[in-house]
């Protein structure tokens, strides 16, 4: 089994038929199944089913089509490494869309500082795509919101977070101190896009209450969001470390969940095998170190309550 072997797996399985993959390499149709069919002799397992004209991944394939993209990957990277001059190093950091919006620039900045003479590329986008990346050896590593659902990657929290919904200051929920949960019926959120971790975890949330909310935008881009809510008259689910500033002046009002629901912490994501190199190390160093936890001290929020504690307590 050879490297080569595994590139043309990788071709057949993206492409999905033997003559896609021939021609991505400028091969025989025949050598391609040559080469599927050594490899699967070597493993003694079917990596496709061939159904009329038509080849299905088995899973089995799948599982060795996660591990061939991290070792083509490490090789490459290895040819690159061994004939480029200078020999330089480079890390590709993914962070998702909240991380990178609060974080990622700073930690950048910090990085550079430490170790100038590393490369670095940063990729952002929701947790989904971070940790699709991840498995395709695409990022080193990622800082992510989210749950992510793959076992092969090692999930490490580091940051503490929570969420907040915030409104505009003429809105009715303005200056409340305290808002049931069952007034979120029917109201219009800005959400974030499907796969979002921070949405994930809100919808989970208001699932388990039996609240059934609008969705009157969808939007990726944090700024927008919060303008959106201070012209629109709409609520949204986001950050607390997104909205200090707005916070503080007057133009948002937060608030909180009275039972912590919305608790969650930025986590460190890698590859279960990759090499923790010194970059790699350094990276998780510098993110341990924005673990504030203090965000509204003299700042007025609300706390969303159970409907049924809030009526106890008129």
């Amino acid at each position: 089994m050879t490297i080569r072997h595994l590139k043309i797996f990788i071709a057949v399985a993206e492409t999905g038929t033997m003559s896609s993959a021939a021609a991505k390499y400028f091969i025989s149709q025949p050598t391609v199944s040559q080469a599927v069919r050594e490899l699967e002799t070597y493993y003694e397992v079917l990596l496709f089913e061939r159904i009329g004209k038509k080849l299905y991944i088995t899973e089995t394939g799948k599982n060795l089509l996660t591990y061939a993209r991290i070792a083509v990957k490490q090789f490459d990277e290895l040819n690159n490494y061994m004939f480029t001059e200078g020999h330089a190093e480079k890390i590709r950091i993914g962070a998702t869309i909240t991380v990178g919006s609060c974080l990622l620039p700073s930690l950048l900045k910090d990085f550079r500082h430490q170790m100038p003479q590393i490369e670095t590329f940063a990729y952002m986008n929701n947790t989904k795509f971070i940790e699709e990346k991840i498995l395709k050896a695409e990022l080193d590593i990622g800082i992510v919101e989210g749950q992510v659902k793959n076992h092969d990657l090692i999930n490490i929290p580091v940051v503490k977070d929570y969420l907040v919904i915030i409104c505009g200051k003429d809105h009715r929920f303005a200056g409340r101190s305290s808002i049931a949960i069952s007034e979120l019926e029917n109201q219009s959120f800005v959400m974030r896009e499907e796969g979002s971790g921070t949405r994930e975890l809100f919808e989970n949330d208001l699932q388990k209450h039996g609240v059934n909310y609008k969705i009157g935008w969808e939007v990726t881009c944090p700024d927008v969001i919060k303008k959106a809510v201070m012209e629109n008259n709409c609520l949204a689910a986001i950050s607390i470390r997104l909205v200090e500033e707005e916070l503080k002046s007057g133009k948002l009002y937060a608030i909180k969940s009275s039972e912590n629901a919305w608790d969650r912490s930025f986590n460190i994501v890698y590859y279960k095998n990759k090499y923790i190199s010194e970059s790699i190390k350094t990276i998780m160093d510098i993110v341990t170190q924005y673990n504030k936890s203090e965000f509204l001290k003299d700042i007025p929020t609300g706390s969303l309550v159970n409907s049924s504690i809030l009526k106890d307590n008129c």
